[in-house]
């Protein structure tokens, strides 16, 4: 990557890009071996097979949440001193979820976890958008910002398996504790303090926009454990979109908000915004249960379950190298409708999974066009979101993308872990009904990417001419 950036960048900036772009790493890549280990927590530490979404969503709901504040604390406190906070609380979350040993205490320590995530993630974006000019430049670094997410998940997979088999899957998260502490050390040194502005923060904000989240995705959740007409899934729900127009009011009238709605004046940004929802959403799905499939159905120990996505994780990472030139020649737009429509093929043909489903033709080539179309999507959707962002919303605005990103993941695997459970099958066969579930909620899936797909088409794939990073934009 140094190689390629290098070319047109000063060196202090490559080393920030490099900093950054770990840090960032270190998110996702964290994210992803949990999801191979969750046979393995769920047996270890007792969890039901709804109650085991808690282990994901505790920690995208406070990273989701808070992500606007942490953005915003930024934008008053200096970004790189965020950024080492960040880490700092990371790092330690992750040394706690290590130590586990009830499903409480992993719960409680994935949600500091993602408080931690929430302070981190939109520093790291926001510094590569401040330091990179408008232009060629900065649709470099965003380009690579972007595919290192994708590739990095799937890295994580495959690394999720092997450790989990071979050692313990907590030893993924021991790892993090050096690995944060050298990032906090190379922060301290090659990046930069942002200059601090005055204002104060949006508590209210945060509040509401974190706790009706949260009340959406437990009511989700009991719907799956329970029943839809529950009043302990109705009311919740109720609670939790009444909370979340709450937020919105509050932001109109708010004097500096942590969600400014200007940001949603532009329609392409707000496209790519509601896009990358239904598509995380929909790869978090993929990823939570393909997972359990391979293991549960097909018998695979972690080591091999894991090893299954690396074909996946390739071409992930083939496509998001060819994404930048492919956006070059033909528009980031077309590029980005072009990995989801792959997205899709290969959902819906992983939505077809069965207790027989031959290993190659069934699972792997679907998989591996999962893999192209992530790797093809993720890096145009982040450049899609960032186009012409003023340096002063650029806190906000990549909170707002992360923000998106953790609300697909949340809300998204609620929604499928309620179609999981919806999916009855009459059979005894303990395996045929764990693939049937499955398939549903993978053809869910498939049905969000082709709403992400749609929007694409009316929101960014446009005919005036293109500018900057090949992005079709409207006039905010």
């Amino acid at each position: 990557m140094n190689a390629v950036v290098s070319a047109s960048v000063p060196r202090h900036r490559v080393l920030l890009l490099t900093i950054i772009l770990a840090s960032y790493s270190m998110l996702v890549i964290d994210n992803s071996i949990i999801i191979t280990g969750l046979p393995s927590i769920r047996h270890g530490l007792g969890f039901s097979a709804a109650a085991l979404s808690w282990v994901q969503n505790a920690y995208t709901l406070t990273f989701g949440g808070l992500l606007l504040l942490g953005a915003r604390a930024g934008d008053l406190m200096g970004r790189r001193r965020m950024l080492i906070v960040g880490l700092t609380i990371f790092s330690a979350a992750s040394l706690a979820i290590g130590l586990a040993d009830s499903a409480v205490w992993l719960v409680g320590a994935r949600a500091v976890q993602g408080v931690g995530a929430a302070i981190l993630a939109p520093s790291t974006l926001a510094l590569l958008s401040i330091s990179f000019a408008e232009g060629p430049q900065r649709c470099r670094a965003l380009g690579w910002y972007g595919a290192v997410g994708g590739i990095t998940a799937s890295v994580g997979l495959v690394v999720g398996g092997i450790v989990a088999d071979l050692v313990s899957w907590r030893a993924g998260f021991f790892i993090n504790v050096p690995i944060g502490a050298l990032l906090v050390w190379g922060a301290r040194r090659h990046i930069t303090e942002t200059p601090r502005r005055g204002g104060h923060f949006d508590v209210a904000g945060a509040v509401l926009s974190t706790l009706g989240m949260a009340l959406l995705v437990y009511g989700l959740v009991h719907a799956a454990e329970e029943s839809w007409a529950h009043w302990g899934t109705a009311v919740p729900l109720l609670a939790g979109g009444l909370l979340l127009v709450l937020f919105l009011l509050n932001e109109k009238r708010a004097v500096q908000p942590i969600l400014p709605l200007r940001l949603f004046a532009n329609r392409q940004r707000a496209g790519a915004h509601a896009a990358r929802v239904l598509f995380i959403g929909s790869s978090m799905g993929f990823f939570f249960y393909t997972t359990q499939y391979l293991q549960g159905v097909l018998d695979m120990r972690p080591l091999w379950a894991g090893i299954a996505f690396l074909p996946s994780m390739l071409a992930n990472f083939a496509a998001a190298l060819a994404a930048s030139r492919l956006a070059q020649r033909f528009g980031n737009a077309w590029v980005l409708a072009g990995g989801l429509a792959v997205s899709v093929l290969g959902t819906a043909w992983l939505g077809q999974l069965g207790p027989d489903t031959p290993l190659l033709l069934g699972v792997g080539l679907p998989m591996l066009l999962i893999g192209v179309g992530m790797g093809a999507s993720l890096s145009p959707l982040t450049i899609a979101s960032m186009e012409g962002i003023a340096a002063e919303d650029a806190g906000s605005a990549s909170g707002l993308v992360n923000a998106a990103h953790q609300l697909g993941g949340s809300l998204g695997l609620a929604l499928l872990v309620a179609v999981y459970a919806a999916a009855n099958v009459q059979t005894t066969d303990v395996r045929a009904e764990l693939a049937h579930r499955v398939a549903a909620a993978l053809s869910a899936g498939a049905l969000m990417l082709a709403a992400a797909l749609a929007i694409v088409f009316v929101c960014v794939v446009r005919r005036p001419a293109e500018i900057g990073c090949g992005v079709n934009q409207s006039v905010s």
